[in-house]
């Protein structure tokens, strides 16, 4: 097997053996060219070129591309430069009483839950807890957490450790049943397995760039589902959030319409270009071959590692299963293997005990065997 992709594409491929997309992935050429292109064009002529038609038109081509890849619609989209403002502005939006309750994964990344364990705080909302195994979190124990006062579900899609993978409808189902909200960090999915927020009937979805979207840092964005739009006070203001954001009037706010009520200001505007391509590429190639391309590369490691005696911690059922790998090596140190991994040109990550292999679009069977081989020398 071999790449999805032309080599000029992912150029930094070619430099490692690179199974680290779920740290942080290796960014698309023309996604980092135009990220630069806008600096310099902005250091350049300032306001000659960027003006205020420019301003207000910026976030377009990132708001078409990400209504692609989500089954969306553009007005659907905002953008920020981070996924965690985004949901901290989302938290803060619903601001579930002292009444309600959130449920949540003790597995899941800090940044997916942070928020609104913040604004429980603050509100008096209780927080539960679907407690993990080994970094696994039976999907039953989630839905048996929702009841009548449960105002909010909040999981990441793609556990960041292990890679358990999530069913979507089945989660905004059970959340809906009750009056419930299902809100997603798509940040550990996105761009390496589909995501349909019209078919799963997702609430409120927010993503980073940087990881499996191939897109750079600074830069985020987020689904609202349409009945939210007019709703949601978002928790994040500014000058962007008016329905005329050139009309600057401090005694007034009134809200977009749309999700673009949820971008508040000025940012690095040159990210969201960049990503705008990073996603435009995804959607060219194929999220469905891209996940098909990971699965087989998946297979042939997990195939690889059992051989040498690993144990696999991630989901091995086709339901749950993403794109990350996770392995634990007995008789061996994590710590010293992910180092000498990065010694022979393998970059991976150490999570906790275990190592986690994240193959992606760029990488192919070749990788995947020299990766096999660091091992050899380095488990003797």
């Amino acid at each position: 097997m071999t790449g999805l992709v032309d080599p000029k594409d992912y150029p930094a491929a070619a430099k490692f053996t690179y199974l680290d997309a779920a740290s942080i992935a290796i960014m698309y050429e023309d996604a980092a060219a135009a990220v630069i292109d806008w600096q310099r064009d902005l250091a350049d002529n300032g306001t000659l070129n960027f003006d205020e038609k420019a301003e207000l038109a910026i976030f377009d081509a990132l708001h078409g591309a990400a209504a692609r890849l989500f089954n969306a619609a553009p007005d659907d989209i905002a953008v920020a430069s981070s996924a965690t403002e985004l949901m901290s502005s989302v938290a803060w939006a619903v601001a579930p009483g002292p009444d309600t309750n959130i449920v949540g994964t003790d597995i899941t990344h800090p940044s997916t839950i942070y928020p609104w364990t913040r604004v429980a705080r603050h509100t008096g909302s209780e927080m539960r807890w679907a407690r993990g195994e080994d970094h696994y979190v039976r999907p039953d124990d989630v839905i048996a957490l929702i009841d009548a006062q449960t105002a909010v579900v909040c999981i990441s899609l793609v556990e960041y450790g292990g890679g358990q993978r999530y069913d979507l409808k089945r989660l905004a189902e059970a959340a809906h049943a009750h009056g419930a909200l299902l809100v997603v960090d798509a940040t550990q999915a996105a761009g390496q397995c589909p995501i349909d927020v019209a078919g799963t009937q997702v609430d409120a979805l927010v993503c980073g760039a940087y990881k499996w979207l191939c897109g750079p840092f600074g830069v985020a964005i987020l689904y609202l589902a349409p009945r939210l739009q007019g709703e949601l006070e978002p928790g994040l203001v500014g000058w962007r959030s008016h329905k005329d954001m050139w009309a600057f009037q401090a005694d007034r706010l009134e809200y977009a319409d749309t999700a673009r009520r949820f971008e508040f200001s000025t940012m690095a505007y040159g990210n969201a270009a960049g990503l705008a391509k990073a996603i435009e590429n995804l959607v060219e190639i194929g999220v469905d071959r891209i996940f098909a391309h990971n699965k087989s590369l998946g297979d042939a490691l997990i195939q690889g590692l059992e051989a040498r005696n690993a144990q696999i911690i991630s989901p091995r059922g086709d339901d749950e299963r993403s794109s990350i790998v996770a392995a634990r090596f007995p008789g061996h140190d994590p710590a010293d293997v992910a180092r000498s991994l990065g010694q022979a040109n393998v970059m991976v990550s150490l999570r906790k005990d275990f190592i986690r292999f994240s193959p992606h679009l760029y990488n192919d069977t070749e990788d995947i065997e020299m990766a096999l081989q660091a091992l050899d020398r380095i488990l003797g």
